[in-house]
C-alpha cells in the first residue's frame, strides 16, 4: 500500500502531497515516515536553483546512501545528511546537535537543478517521494518564497492518513 505526505507552505496556505518512493529508497522512507512531522523556517536554494527546505536535527535512524542524484526535477522530494563540520548558516546553530550533523528535507519544485556547493562540491541526495498533487500551485508558492522572502514563512512536512487521505482523493 502505497504512504504519502503531505507538504505546506504554512503562511501562504498552500499543500500538496508526495507519494513515498519505499520501492526506490526504502530505508529513507522509513526513517522520515517515523520522524514526521517535520517543521521548521522554510529556505530557498542558493545553488541548485527552484528548491525549498528545512533544516531538522538528525533522525533516529540514519538511512544511508539509496536512490542519489544531483540532477533532481520537479516534484523530487529529497533527503540530505550533513555531517558535523559542514559549513550551514549561522542561523541554524540551534539544530544543529554535539557532533550529530543536520538533516536537510527538501522540495524541488521546478526543473533544471543541479546539486553542486562551490564550497563542497558535488551533494548528492537521497530522492524518496514525488508530488503527485497540487505541484503547480506549490510551484508558484515557492517562486512567491524566492522573489518575496522567506521571513515568518514554516515548511511542514507530514504524514497523510486516514480523513487526510480521502481530502485528497487518494483512500
Amino acid at each position: 500500500m502505497s504512504r504519502y505526505i503531505e507538504i505546506v507552505l504554512e503562511k501562504r496556505k498552500i499543500r500538496c502531497v508526495a507519494q513515498l518512493l519505499d520501492d526506490e529508497a526504502p530505508t529513507t522512507c522509513e526513517a522520515v515516515w517515523q520522524s514526521l512531522p517535520q517543521t521548521g523556517g522554510v529556505w530557498h536554494a542558493k545553488y541548485a536553483s527552484n528548491e525549498v527546505y528545512i533544516l531538522v536535527e538528525p533522525l533516529k535512524t540514519e538511512p544511508g546512501s539509496e536512490n542519489r542524484t544531483i540532477a533532481p526535477t520537479a516534484g523530487d522530494v529529497m533527503y540530505f545528511f550533513f555531517p558535523p563540520g559542514y559549513k550551514l548558516p549561522k542561523d541554524v546553530d540551534h539544530i544543529v546537535s554535539a557532533g550529530r550533523g543536520v538533516v536537510d528535507l527538501a522540495l524541488f519544485y521546478d526543473r533544471n537543478n543541479l546539486l553542486l556547493n562551490p564550497r563542497e562540491g558535488w551533494t548528492p541526495g537521497n530522492v524518496f517521494a514525488t508530488v503527485i498533487r497540487n505541484l503547480d500551485e506549490m510551484k508558484t508558492a515557492c517562486n512567491s518564497v524566492f522573489r518575496e522572502g522567506v521571513v515568518g514563512e514554516q515548511l511542514v512536512f507530514r504524514r497523510l492518513e486516514g480523513d487526510g487521505l480521502k481530502a485528497w482523493g487518494l483512500a
